[in-house]
This record gives C-alpha cells, sequence and structure tokens, in this order.
C-alpha cells in the first residue's frame, strides 16, 4: 500500500526448526535476504525487531540453539532486535529447564519479555508444560497487559506466543490453546501472533478477528493445514514446497499492514492485512462474517477432464476452478457410477492454493476401480463454506 509509511517494523517467524539438515537453514539465509531488500528499498528502510514466535530449533539440542545464534548474527543488521520464544521443540533434548537455561547463557534472553519499539508495546510469552501457559504466566501476562494498555489504549499492543488461540486463526482447531483467551478478552487492541500448526500464511483464514486480531506466522519447514477431510490427510503431499514468513508494519497512528512472504519465490503474496483501528472491535474486518459470501467457485467453459490407468489406479486431473475473490480452497470428486448414479468413489483434495504459483491443474488417484462406465463430478470449494452451483463432468471408461 503505497500510502502506508510506517515508524516500526517487523519481522514475525515461527518453526523454523533449525536442524543438521541444510535446507532449513539456507532458507532462513534467504528470506532475512528478501527482508532486508525489501525494508532497503522503501523511504523507511529499518527492521527494528526480529520475533521467533516458537520452534526455531527442532529439537533444543546445543548444537541448534548456538547454529540458529550464529544464523542471526549472520543474517540480521544490528539495528534489528532479537526476540524468541520457547516451546514444545526445544523442550525435546533437555527438557523445559534445559530449554529456559540455553536461551539464557547462549542467547542472554528471557522466556518472557515485555519491550518496547518506537513506542508500541511488544509482550513474547514462552510456554511450560509443551505449549501450555499454567498461572504463574497468565498472572504475568495479565499485569503486563495492564501496564501497555495504560500507556496509551488507543495503539495497538503486539502479543507473541507460540500456539495459536483456539478457535481463530487456521491450524487453530488442531494446534490452538485457550489458556489466555479469557486475558486477552479485555484488550481488542491486541494482535497476537502465533505458530505451531504450520497453517499457510496466505491463507485468508490465517488472519482473524473476534475479540481481538490473531494473525498466523506460517513456518520454515513445511505444511500442515486445519482440514480432515483430505486423502492425505492433513498434511498435502507437496508440503516441503514452503517457507513463510511475516513482515509487519506500524505507522504513526498506530494502524498495522501485515505482508506475507513467500521464501521460496522472494514474493510477498498478493494479500497484504491493513488493520485500521485495531484497538475498536466494530472495525474490524476479518471476521466470521466472511462466510457469509455469496460469491462461489466456477470452472471456465475451457476447462476439462482427463484419465489414465497408472500402477497406483485411476488417476482424474482437472482443470482448477476460478473465484472473483481469494482462491479456491479444494475440491470434492465423486466417481459415479453411470449406469444408475450411485457413488463409487469420492475424495477431496486442496488446491495447492498455500503455493505462490498454483499449478493450472489438480489430481486424485482412486484405487480399486473396477472395469465399467462412470462420470467424474467434479465441485469447487473457496475458504468460506462456498461452493461451486455446477460441477465439472466427464464420462469415463475403465476397461
Amino acid at each position: 500500500m503505497a500510502d502506508f509509511t510506517p515508524v516500526l517494523r517487523m519481522i514475525v517467524t515461527s518453526d523454523i526448526h533449525i536442524q543438521k539438515d541444510d535446507y532449513q537453514i539456507e532458507r532462513y539465509r534467504k528470506g532475512m535476504k528478501f527482508a532486508y531488500e525489501y525494508a532497503k528499498s522503501q523511504p523507511y528502510n529499518i527492521i527494528d525487531a526480529f520475533f521467533a514466535v516458537g520452534d526455531f530449533a527442532n529439537s533444543g539440542s546445543e548444537w541448534e540453539m548456538l547454529t540458529f545464534r550464529d544464523l542471526m548474527d549472520e543474517c540480521l543488521s544490528p539495528e534489528t532486535e532479537r526476540t524468541l520464544m520457547l516451546a514444545s521443540h526445544e523442550f525435546k533434548t533437555d527438557g523445559q529447564q534445559g530449554a529456559y537455561d540455553r536461551l539464557h547463557t547462549i542467547y542472554n534472553m528471557e522466556p518472557d519479555t515485555h519491550k518496547i519499539f518506537k513506542g508500541f508495546h511488544c509482550i513474547s510469552v514462552s510456554t511450560e508444560d509443551g505449549c501450555r501457559f499454567r498461572e504463574g504466566k497468565q498472572n504475568w501476562l495479565r499485569e503486563e497487559l495492564k501496564k501497555a494498555a495504560a500507556d496509551d489504549p488507543k495503539k495497538p499492543i503486539f502479543v507473541f506466543q507460540h500456539p495459536h488461540i483456539t478457535d481463530t486463526v487456521a491450524g487453530s482447531i488442531n494446534w490452538g490453546e485457550d489458556d489466555l483467551t479469557a486475558i486477552m478478552m479485555d484488550y481488542p487492541q491486541i494482535i497476537d501472533f502465533s505458530g505451531h500448526s504450520h497453517a499457510p500464511v496466505n491463507d485468508p483464514r490465517s488472519i482473524h478477528q473476534r475479540h481481538f486480531t490473531c494473525l498466523g506466522t506460517g513456518s520454515f519447514s513445511y505444511f500442515e493445514l486445519d482440514e480432515f477431510d483430505k486423502i492425505y490427510g492433513t498434511v498435502p503431499p507437496d508440503c516441503d514446497e514452503q517457507a513463510q514468513f511475516l513482515i509487519v508494519e506500524v505507522n504513526a497512528e498506530g494502524a498495522v499492514l501485515v505482508k506475507a512472504m513467500d521464501v521460496l519465490t522472494g514474493n510477498f503474496f498478493p494479500c497484504d492485512r491493513l488493520i485500521e483501528t485495531p484497538w475498536e472491535p466494530t472495525s474490524f474486518v476479518y471476521t466470521d462474517d466472511r462466510y457469509k459470501t455469496t460469491v462461489k467457485p466456477y470452472f471456465a467453459d475451457a476447462a476439462k477432464v482427463e484419465y489414465e490407468k497408472t500402477e497406483d489406479g485411476l488417476c482424474i486431473r482437472f482443470t482448477q476452478a476460478k473465484i472473483d475473490e481469494d482462491m479456491v480452497d479444494d475440491y470434492i470428486i465423486r466417481l459415479r457410477n453411470k449406469k444408475d448414479g450411485t457413488v463409487e468413489k469420492q475424495a477431496a483434495v486442496w488446491s495447492h492454493y498455500y503455493l505462490y504459483t498454483m499449478p493450472e491443474t489438480c489430481s486424485v488417484t482412486f484405487k480399486d476401480v473396477q472395469a465399467g462406465e462412470y462420470v467424474a463430478e467434479i465441485f469447487a470449494q473457496g475458504f468460506w463454506k462456498n461452493r461451486s452451483e455446477k460441477p465439472l463432468t466427464a464420462e469415463i471408461t475403465v476397461d
């Protein structure tokens, strides 16, 4: 947004999963390079802060912790202040206390922090007992939020923790916790960042506003999606083709612009999120009302279905549907008996929307399809339970 002039810029990441495998390390280097190239191209050319919202290490071993420290020294400018949170993966090697000790000795950091950047409060909380927040953490956050709100109730308060707040952003059903919800509800000005799920940052459901604003922060490692009906489970077969993070900018009036970066291509996804008055809940636009849309996917006249018999079964490939807003989320594919119309096979697959460049076609393979005459029936679905009115269909003969 050309007319947005920031006074504060932050990198927000999670689930980097540094380990003895070059691809996470190289993806981190590449992502930070893109972030600074972007910042240097802007009138305000500084990155003030870097946040890693948990699971920056895959197991919390000393090698991983030292390697990530050296990576930050290599990739982040001295003026960029670093804040790390601990979560379940950092606890794997020597438990929670061992991870807390390493955070102190290797990084000289505390697990819970309250920092102020350019007048804006940033509160980060590490987990305990895996990914929970017990009474001590809850009380600490409650007091820090009071201090931040007392400073200026019409400024956003940025909160960072590893697990999502349950029933907010994509991924929060399977990978959320509700320990902090009641505490945060008094503060609509909270803009909360969380990871844990590895859900894509370009999913429009990765931002959510109800009582306050929540954003998912993606992953550098692999995708997992919060839908449970797909033929391959919650992890798609192309799950490794991703590395994503957020750049968060704040202007002098307290409006917040969130940009989602695709590391593998070096592009921003075309889904900038602007939160103009985060302290006023009646101004929220990223709400559950988005499920009330009348916009539906549709198949173009030139869309077609192709099929072939392979060693794995009957492969059906089809042209992706179109939609006038957002993207297509997934497809339901039914294989009907041509004679009596009964359903022989049924499956759901994602559209690969989480890739910066979506493929032009999608496919599904049905196993154990008997010889006969069939009709393939394909419905496209958006993110808001909005299904195409007419399916794409094709007759199929299996010998």
